[in-house]
């Protein structure tokens, strides 16, 4: 599947946790590590996302990964179905990091495009966590109308937070992505009401950027 990789793609949601695992006590390591980090979409499933609508690629610095959507769009009114309110994407992403590092989700960007009537009303949503790991973040950003524009976030997590993928560990790596529209008072008769993670002019990009931990030399 071929991905796109945007530079300065901004929009927005968070993966943040708690640290719990005493082998990741040292403080992040300062340079990334010089082997290619290789990322495989497992899966893909969701309406927001169908078959051949989301890629994902690696920056060749291997400091952030970005995820495409072509097709990423929740709407309410005129010309819309019941179900078109919410859309939702759950990507399942197999990474292969380079051996003796572990690696957190420090920050992501997320943007998009909203038209929103007056009375209406939009949120974004999103989780993240690794597989066979108890904990799970989630965060949501609201939107309100009147609203004509693109729209942008980027949530920043504390190095101190993040939850770092287990070392000499192959764990897939879970993005739960939700837009929602709520008609509101909004009349939905005459006009309709969108968010999306698409654009007119081309795909939309979402970044996740990385941090870095050398992992424990084994005794």
């Amino acid at each position: 599947m071929p991905g796109v990789l945007y530079a300065g793609g901004v929009v927005a949601a968070l993966f943040a946790s708690t640290l719990t695992s005493q082998a990741y006590a040292q403080p992040p390591f300062d340079t990334v590590p010089p082997d290619k980090i290789v990322i495989k979409v497992a899966t893909v499933n969701g309406s927001g996302c169908p078959a051949g609508t989301a890629a994902v690629a690696v920056s060749p610095d291997n400091t952030a990964f970005t995820v495409t959507y072509s097709n990423y769009l929740a709407q309410v009114g005129k010309g819309s179905k019941p179900t078109d309110f919410r859309k939702n994407c759950q990507l399942n992403l197999v990474t292969h990091v380079p051996q003796g590092f572990s690696y957190a989700i420090a920050s992501v960007d997320y943007r998009g495009y909203a038209h929103l009537e007056k009375g209406a009303s939009a949120t974004e949503k999103a989780s993240y966590y690794f597989q066979g790991q108890s904990q799970t973040t989630s965060s949501s950003h609201d939107f309100s109308g009147s609203y004509d524009d693109n729209w942008q976030v980027t949530d920043t997590a504390d190095i101190a937070t993040v939850v770092w993928s287990p070392c000499g560990e192959l764990r897939n790596f879970n993005i739960n992505t939700e837009l929602r529209v709520n008609a509101g008072s909004s009349n939905t008769t005459d006009t309709t009401s969108f968010i999306t993670m698409d654009s007119t002019d081309g795909d939309v990009s979402t970044t996740y950027h990385f941090a870095w931990k050398e992992c424990p030399q084994k005794k």
